[in-house]
Formats: structure tokens, sequence, C-alpha cells
């Protein structure tokens, strides 16, 4: 018969090893140097094990990876590289099997998705977590995103409109979860009893409304928007960002949606601004009348000029100390009313028991009580935000100094009372002009206020074509004359 070797063209340390075991050595792996991925490999590294400590739902993917390499670093290197690193570092991760989902076609213009996701942000320094609207058209697949500090009705509705707004009209079907701010009660199969407000705004914009099971069991059924928070999250909310405000948040949520309409989603040779364009022919038009978001409220001022809003206090003017007033509480602002005058205006703040003082709203109490100004939250809460300048510091210092604790503390309470009829830039180069000629007192800063204001609008007379409305400048000789005349 021959050696085995000889006759299948094998040698013979293989012939043995295969008479030693049935199975196969596994191959020896050679590590092959990387000259393209090699200098990136400790950043990614280093991104992968932040990503620990950080919300699951905002950890990096590989195409993350990719884009923040090539925009941040000027890495010249292929996606495919850095998705195949990525899977060698992630391979020790178990894989979980997950149900199988059914391909769903969805007509232009007739159904929408809308949901809550939550997101993270350093807000002023400190990681703040809020939840993020979404409403995604099934079809062409473009959303509308905005953030806000809660899921109440407030914002549930508020996000509505926004969203009807942004794609200048409405789907016929909106489909849902049980939110609480859509439904009061969840009844047999689909059917549920859906709270007043909801109600109302589905009757507003004439749109049918689809809930899924509740639970797990019925997440697949919204699929799209799941998909679509996520999805976000990751292209734009990583790394976290870092924000003041939360209206500096959505500017930048608004300019992530701008970037998204170029986008192709997978499969499709169409940019979803391009599928837009053929859905849009295709919503129901916006009404003409406007949909008030907000939610009006009763409420009674405190002893320290104050209403109670959502477990939350804003200050009023201090005549309505005692009194009930009007609230309109929006997704985002407070409203004092007096009628249908607004007599105070905050932002809606984050959290509970948070305080939102006006530093203007106390101006007559505090010129009684002098003492209490300098140690008050409305005053320190002016310096954090803005609105008392250090010209405002530099005056108080010096008025103090020069006039005595006392009367200090009125000469600057008569400058703040000049906000309330002069522009407040007006005001603080009135403030740093009496200060230049040595004054404090608050007449002479209403006057160098006005000085300002009035070298302002002077400039206009420099705009071209103005100079044909130029007139003479007036005379009296004709009337001296007559004088003389009768003299």
């Amino acid at each position: 018969m021959g050696c085995p070797s000889g006759r299948f063209e094998v040698h013979r340390r293989t012939v043995r090893a295969a008479l030693a075991s049935p199975i196969p050595e596994p191959r020896k792996s050679i590590e092959r140097p990387s000259p393209s991925l090699g200098p990136w490999k400790p950043i990614i590294d280093g991104w992968l094990a932040d990503d620990v400590s950080v919300p699951k739902k905002q950890r990096h993917t590989a195409r993350r990876i990719w884009q923040r390499l090539v925009d941040e670093h000027d890495a010249d290197v292929s996606e495919s590289t850095v998705r195949r690193y990525v899977g060698t570092a992630k391979s020790r991760r178990p894989i979980v099997a997950s149900e199988v989902m059914v391909p769903q076609s969805h007509p232009l213009g007739y159904e929408s998705e809308v949901d809550f996701g939550a997101v993270s942000f350093y807000l002023c320094g400190e990681l703040t977590s809020a939840w993020m609207y979404v409403m995604r058209l099934s079809a062409s697949g473009r959303g509308f995103h905005r953030v806000y500090a809660n899921q109440a009705q407030e914002a549930f509705v508020d996000g509505h409109v926004r969203a009807f707004d942004h794609f200048g009209g409405t789907p016929s079907r909106v489909r849902y979860d049980n939110l609480k701010p859509a439904v009061a009660r969840v009844l047999m199969g689909r059917n549920r009893l859906e709270t007043q407000r909801f109600v109302a705004l589905r009757s507003h914009y004439v749109f049918d409304s689809f809930y899924c099971q509740p639970g797990k069991d019925g997440a697949h059924e919204k699929g799209g928007v799941e998909g679509e928070i996520g999805r976000f999250r990751r292209r734009h909310m990583v790394p976290m960002p870092k924000v003041s405000s939360i209206a500096e948040l959505n500017e930048l949520v608004a300019e992530g949606d701008r970037l998204d309409d170029i986008r192709h989603i997978d499969g499709r040779h169409l940019s979803v601004a391009e599928h837009f364009a053929l859905e849009h022919p295709l919503l129901r038009p916006l009404p003409a009348e406007y949909f008030d978001a907000g939610l009006l409220l009763n409420c009674r001022v405190d002893a320290k000029s104050r209403i109670c809003v959502r477990q939350c206090f804003y200050s009023v003017p201090v005549r309505y100390a005692g009194m009930r007033i009007d609230v309109r509480l929006g997704a985002e602002s407070v409203e004092a009313l007096e009628g249908a005058r607004v007599v105070a205006r905050h932002a809606r703040a984050i959290g509970k028991g948070i305080e939102t003082l006006e530093l203007d709203h106390y101006l007559e109490t505090l010129s009684i009580k002098l003492g209490a100004l300098s140690g008050s939250t409305a005053l320190r809460q002016a310096r954090a935000s803005g609105r008392f300048t250090p010209s405002h510091d530099r005056f108080f210092e010096t008025a103090r100094r020069r006039l005595g604790e006392r009367d200090g503390t009125r000469a600057l309470i008569g400058v703040l009372l000049a906000h309330r009829t002069l522009a407040f830039d007006a005001v603080v180069a009135g403030i740093d002009g009496a200060l230049a000629v040595g004054s404090l007192d608050p007449d002479v800063v209403m006057v160098e206020a006005r000085k300002a204001t009035e070298h302002r609008d002077l400039g206009l007379a420099d705009l071209p074509g103005l100079a044909r409305f130029d007139r003479a400048i007036p005379t009296l000789d004709s009337y001296d004359d007559l004088l003389e005349g009768s003299g």
C-alpha cells in the first residue's frame, strides 16, 4: 500500500498528528503589524474603557469611533479596519440571542412614532439626566428631537406642536406606547381611555392614535423610534455634551436634525431629505389656529413672594404676596399672569425644591429692608446669571464705601429700578459713565444711560439712503422781524 504520506502527499508529521488525534491542532496566530491603525489603538482602548462608566445607551459604536478618529485626530484609516479591531476588543462579550422581527413597509405620510428616551449631559459642569422627545416619520425616517427636563404632559404636548411645525404637516396616525400624558387607563386589547388634554390635541390636529402592547412585549411594535433614539444619542451625544442650559443643548440637537437630513438609511438610495420631499405633500395640512401647549393653573403667592409649581419655587413681584394668581405652565417656561398680562416669566427649573428668583421682583421690599440685599438669594442668582454685572458690583462697593451701608444700598436700588424703563445695556453704560465722573446719584446714571441710547439712535443717520429725508433746521428770524415792527 505504501507510505500514507506519499499516497496523500502530506508530511509524515501530519500523518503522525492525525493518528494521535482526529481533531487538528489550532492554527498558530501571527501578530501582524498594523501601521495605519497602530498609533490609534491606545485611543480606541481608552474610549472603550471609559464606556464602562457611562450610560449603556450612549457608548461608542465602531462607526462612532471611526468618525471621531477622522474628525478629531485626522486619522487616515478605513472604517472596516476600525470595525475589525473593535470587534476583536469586544469579542469576549457573550452573544445574546434576539427575537426575530418581520420587516414592514410604510405608506408615505401615513404614520409616525413617538417616544421619550433618557439622555445624559453636563449642565454647568454637573452630570444631569433629562428626557429627549422623538417623533419619527415611519416612511421617510425623518425625525424631530428635543430635550425636556421631564416627561410631563406639558413636554409631551409641546413636543407634538413643535414636531408638526418642523414637518410642516401631520401624519394620519401616530403610534405610541402607553405614556401617562396620553393614556389615563389601559383597557382591553388596544383600547385606551385617553386624557382630556391629549384628546384636545388629537382633535386640533386631526390624527388617529395607535397603542402598542403594554410592557416589553410591545416595544418591537414601534421599533423605528426606539432605534432612532439610540442612533441619535450615539451619533450626536457621544461624547456627552457640556452646556450651560437646556436651551443651548437643544440648539445642538436641532443642528443634529439638520445633519441627519443628508444621511442615507441602510438599503435606501435616497437621502432622508429627498425621501421626505416625496412624503411632505401627503401629510395633512396644519390647522390655521395655534394650539397652546401650556397648562393653566391657579397658585397662591407665599410670604416670600414665590409661587410653588411642580415642587419648584418661582418669584413674582412683591405686590402679589398673599394673593392667588393665574400661572401658565409650559414645557420650558413658567409665566405668572394678571388677567392677560404676564407679570413674571421664568425658565422652568430642573429638579425639586429649586428656587428661581428675580432680583427686580423684590426691589420695593429691599428699599425698606436695606440690610437684606447683600445676602439675598435673588442677588446671588443675579450675579450667577450675569444680570448683576461687574459694573453693578463696582457701583455697589463704591457707594457703600463713600455713602455708608444704608445710603449706598439705597443708591444701588435706585439704579436697579432704572432697568424697568431703560435697556439693560444702556443702564450698564450709564453706571460706567456716572462712575467715570465720580457720581453715585441714580439720576446721573439715568442721564448717562439716556445719552448712550441717544448715541445709538443717532447712528441711524449714517445709514445709506436716508440723506433724502434731511431738512434744513428752521429759524425764528421772521418772528423777530415782526416783533421789531410792532415795537
